[in-house]
């Protein structure tokens, strides 16, 4: 028998996070990020000729690639499991349903690369992504309840763009309603993709309704991870991976920033 770390030797690891930084594209329904140095070398200077810098973040937690938790929407008044909102959350967040209630994921990948199927390396802002879309770029690969699925649309390389990346004017591509049924169906443990929102997003619509939140979070109880940079794994032509999604444990939060990796041959 193979030890875990001897399966994945040699293997590539494709870093599946955007670099995190003062005005970089998000929702602007969140929080922004917002880095700086609190202390300077040479502000404190120790008797031995040390120093040290240090600096503060702060950051809503869906700003950057991130992990939705299931407390992060509700519906008439009703959470995940049909519990009521109100009755878990306070100003210190949420006493179940937050992020911290995440179980680290270390399992299967499945990429669905639905710009490939429509040859383009990027799909158009406001496309909306069909079931068809995702039979098409599902040929060839089983999807098995509990494994991760990742949906493909090219978006990262529009992640210099911050007013076209975000889509608030133009729109932004992804899952319909009818494509997160057809994923829902799947039972994954969770799903990802590259925009700010797991959504179709039409022209001047900006996030007016997210029906695949909805369904994912609050009905089906299916987390997400959204604004993944899959640019490189999508060029890499790997379909199949060890995927690897660990949010920050931030007690009774409804997202945390995240670092997922896929490891592949």
């Amino acid at each position: 028998m193979r030890e875990p770390w001897e399966a994945v030797a040699g293997a590539r690891v494709f870093d599946l996070a955007q670099p995190m930084s003062t005005g970089m594209p998000q929702s602007p329904n969140h929080p922004p990020f917002r880095m700086l140095l609190e202390r300077r070398h040479g502000d404190v200077v120790r008797a031995d000729g040390g120093s040290a810098a240090n600096e503060i973040i702060v950051t809503g937690g869906h700003v950057g690639t991130h992990v939705d938790a299931l407390a992060h929407v509700s519906h008439a008044g009703l959470l995940y499991g049909g519990r009521r909102a109100a009755d878990l959350q306070s100003h210190r967040g949420f006493s179940a349903l937050g992020i911290d209630a995440f179980v680290p994921y270390v399992g299967r990948g499945v990429l669905l690369d639905v710009a490939a199927v429509h040859g383009v390396a990027t799909l158009p802002a406001g496309y909306e992504v069909t079931p068809e879309d995702l039979d098409r770029a599902a040929a060839g690969l089983d999807i098995g309840p509990g494994e991760a699925v990742l949906v493909g649309t090219g978006w990262s390389r529009r992640w210099p763009e911050p007013e076209v990346f975000t889509g608030q004017s133009h729109g932004a591509p992804g899952p319909g309603a009818a494509a997160g049924r057809w994923l829902a169906d799947r039972n994954p443990r969770l799903v990802g993709a590259e925009t700010v929102a797991f959504e179709h997003v039409a022209p001047g619509r900006g996030h007016a309704a997210l029906p695949v939140h909805r369904l994912l979070l609050v009905e089906e109880g299916i987390n997400i991870v959204e604004t993944m940079r899959l640019d490189e794994l999508l060029d890499s032509g790997v379909r199949e991976f060890l995927l690897v999604v660990n949010p920050l444990p931030v007690v009774g939060a409804t997202g945390s920033p995240v670092r997922p990796l896929a490891v592949a041959r």
